[in-house]
């Protein structure tokens, strides 16, 4: 199964784990957008250049998306937010439900605004178990 991981920058340094581990499993997985590089220099300044770029790179990942079986939501704990997603985070979620793509989750969803939403998306809670990606 081709899959693409999607989390929190702030869950970079747990991807190389992830990669290998559903690797081990036969799967072929991709890195999230900026993966190579996380802290490269954002457009600063006016508003319309970080917009553009910021939907450049929104844009990018939904291509990404429409070529996977499936997205491994890693969804951790982040400044006090239990099992934590982010905007574009969502968005590729969103993307993946709108594309009809197979959505995975690592814990428990999130509770809070899009918490429905989340719901409505159908997708699997694995609860940190791979072998259940199928």
């Amino acid at each position: 199964m081709k899959i693409l991981l999607v989390c929190s920058k702030a869950f970079y340094d747990k991807l190389d784990y992830f990669k290998k581990e559903l690797e081990c499993l036969g799967h072929d997985v991709s890195m999230p957008n900026r993966y190579d590089a996380p802290k490269f220099n954002v457009p600063k300044g006016d508003t319309d250049t970080f917009a553009l770029w910021k939907a450049e790179k929104i844009k990018h990942s939904e291509e990404v998306i429409k070529n996977m079986d499936a997205i491994l939501v890693l969804n951790y704990d982040k400044n006090g937010q239990k099992n934590y997603i982010g905007g574009a985070a969502f968005l590729e979620i969103y993307d993946a439900f709108r594309l009809g793509k197979k959505i995975f989750f690592i814990n428990a969803l999130p509770d809070g605004i899009l918490k429905d939403e989340l719901i409505a998306f159908k997708p699997t809670i694995i609860n940190g178990d791979l072998k259940l990606i199928k």
